[in-house]
C-alpha cells in the first residue's frame, strides 16, 4: 500500500508540474472548466478548475472505469437486483431478476445514463453501494484526482459527493486509455436482450458531441438541479485527443465544442523525443570502440506555435562501457523540458551490441604488437 500511495503521489507532482506550465482562462459560462490533452494530461485551458463541485451523471465515467477494472468478465450474465428497480431519475427501467450481461449495463450506464443501471453494477461489483465508492475512490486517485469524493454510483446530489473539473479530467483521460471504455462511451446506439419482449431493448447515447462535433468520440453528460448542465466531451483530430470539462454550464455542448475546436487550432502533436536522436558511448575491452544508444520509446508532446524553440533536452550517460554490451542495455536516460518544466524522462538504451574479444581475437592481437615491435 505505500508503494501504491507513493507511486499516485509521484504521478501527482507530475501531472501538477504539466499543469502549471502556461494555462490562460478561456471565456465559458461554465462555473468549472478545464481542457486537457489526453496522452500527456498537459492542461490547456482552465477556469476555476480546482473548484469542488456536483457533477450529476459524469460520475458515470468513474463507476465505469471502476467496474471495468474490478470486474474479470464483462461477458458475464447477471441478476438484477431489487435495488436496481425504480432508481430516481433516468432509467433503461430494469426489472427486477432481470438477465444481463455486465457489458450490457455498461452501455446502459453510459448511453442512456441508467441510474438503475449504475446500482445493478455497483451491486455486482461491490457487493454494496458503500463498498463500490470505495474501489470508486481509489480508480480516482490511481488517475491522480486527489480533491474528490464519491459516494454513489449515479451523481444524483449528496453533499458528500463532489470533484474538481481537473480531477473529473484526470479520470476521464484515465479511462478513454481503456480501449473498451473508450469503444462503450464512443458508441451512438446500442441494442441488448429485453425480457418479455419479441424485440430488443435499443439505448441511444445522449451525447450530441458524438454527432454534431468532427472527431467527437465520447464522453458523458450530466444534470441535476444542484450540479446544473455538465459534460465531459471528447475528441480527436491529427492524432491528437483533446477532453474537455465543464460544470454547471447551461450552453454546454455549445461551450465544449468552442473550446476544443480552439484547441485544435492552437495546438499540435509534436515529436519532442525520437529515436533518430543517437548517441555515442566509448567502450574499453570490445571489439569495437563504441556503442551508439537511443530513447527506448519516441515521445510527443502538444505545442503551440512557437514553443518548439524553448523545448530544452540534456542526456545523462555512461562516460563510458565495458564489452560486453548487449543491445537494449539501460546506459543513462534523457530528460525533456519545456519552460523549466520536466515533461519527460525517457531510458536510454543501447540500439547495438559491442563483444568483448575472444581466444583468436586476443591472439591476433599479441602476435599484431609482437610484429610492430619487430619492425
Amino acid at each position: 500500500m505505500k508503494r501504491l500511495v507513493c507511486g499516485i503521489m509521484a504521478a501527482v507532482a507530475l501531472i501538477f508540474g504539466l499543469a502549471s506550465l502556461n494555462t490562460p482562462k478561456f471565456a465559458t459560462s461554465a462555473q468549472s472548466m478545464l481542457l486537457l490533452e489526453n496522452s500527456t494530461n498537459r492542461v490547456l485551458y482552465e477556469k476555476n478548475a480546482d473548484k469542488k463541485l456536483p457533477m450529476a451523471s459524469t460520475t458515470k465515467i468513474a463507476t465505469a472505469i471502476t467496474v471495468i477494472e474490478n470486474c474479470s468478465d464483462l461477458e458475464k450474465t447477471v441478476k438484477v437486483p431489487e435495488k436496481a428497480v425504480g432508481v430516481e431519475g433516468s432509467s433503461i427501467y430494469l426489472e427486477e431478476g432481470e438477465e444481463l450481461k455486465v457489458i450490457d449495463l455498461l452501455y446502459g450506464l453510459m448511453l442512456q445514463s441508467g441510474n438503475d443501471c449504475a446500482v445493478a453494477l455497483a451491486l455486482t461489483v461491490g457487493g454494496s453501494i458503500e463498498k463500490f465508492a470505495e474501489l470508486m475512490n481509489e480508480t480516482a486517485l490511481k488517475a491522480g484526482a486527489i480533491n474528490s469524493n464519491f459516494v454513489n454510483p449515479h451523481g444524483l446530489h449528496d453533499d458528500n459527493h463532489f470533484t474538481t473539473a481537473r480531477d473529473l479530467a484526470l479520470i476521464s483521460s484515465y479511462a478513454m486509455k481503456n480501449p473498451i471504455f473508450e469503444k462503450i462511451v464512443s458508441a451512438k446506439r446500442y441494442t441488448m436482450p429485453w425480457k418479455g419482449r419479441e424485440y430488443d431493448r435499443v439505448v441511444l447515447n445522449k451525447n450530441k458531441i458524438l454527432s454534431t462535433f468532427d472527431g467527437g468520440d465520447g464522453i458523458k453528460t450530466g444534470f441535476t438541479k444542484k450540479a446544473g448542465r455538465c459534460l465531459v466531451s471528447s475528441a480527436k483530430r491529427n492524432g491528437m485527443r483533446v477532453i474537455c470539462v465543464v460544470l454547471n454550464c447551461g450552453p454546454m455542448f455549445e461551450d465544449c465544442s468552442a473550446l476544443m475546436e480552439k484547441a485544435f487550432g492552437e495546438f499540435k502533436m509534436e515529436k519532442v523525443c525520437s529515436r533518430e536522436d543517437v548517441l555515442r558511448i566509448p567502450v574499453v575491452e570490445g571489439k569495437s570502440d563504441g556503442v551508439d544508444c537511443a530513447p527506448e520509446n519516441e515521445r510527443y508532446y502538444p505545442l503551440r506555435e512557437g514553443e518548439t524553440a524553448l523545448l530544452k533536452t540534456e542526456a545523462e550517460t555512461a562516460q563510458k562501457l565495458t564489452a560486453p554490451v548487449k543491445i537494449g542495455e539501460q546506459v543513462g536516460k534523457i530528460k525533456i523540458t519545456l519552460e523549466n518544466h520536466l515533461l519527460f524522462e525517457e531510458k536510454l538504451v543501447t540500439i547495438n551490441s559491442v563483444d568483448a574479444p575472444d581466444y583468436l581475437d586476443r591472439l591476433g592481437q599479441i602476435i599484431g604488437g609482437w610484429t610492430q615491435s619487430n619492425e
